[in-house]
């Protein structure tokens, strides 16, 4: 089973969310092809309801807790109520581009 099915697994148990997205953007990270460990999760949860927002990271990183422990290098959260999910208009914002650990990234930040 992938990392993305166990996340996707882990969270879909904890959270019975009526909308959960998984996104592996590893490929947006100098990181070796194939290596599952840069992750975007949008959930959306009546369990995040009594959770401010580090309470809901909280909640989802102890969840995934032993995939940090195996590889998981960063977890990009977007966690809603159903309500706030529908005040965003059922959009989460995009990942910003990776500019860390690249040579690419390296050299745009050495020109500003």
């Amino acid at each position: 089973m992938s990392r993305r099915e166990r996340i996707r697994e882990s969270l879909q148990t904890l959270l019975s969310p009526t909308h959960l997205e998984v996104i592996d953007e590893s490929h947006m990270h100098s990181v070796p092809e194939g290596a599952e460990s840069h992750f975007k999760v949008v959930a959306v949860s009546a369990r995040f309801a009594d959770h401010k927002l580090v309470g809901r990271h909280r909640l989802v990183n102890q969840a995934l807790k032993s995939e940090f422990e195996s590889g998981l290098h960063a977890l990009a959260l977007h966690t809603w109520t159903p309500e706030e999910w529908l005040e965003k208009a059922g959009v989460a914002p995009d990942s910003p581009p990776c500019l860390g650990g690249s040579k690419a990234g390296a050299s745009a930040i050495g020109k500003h």
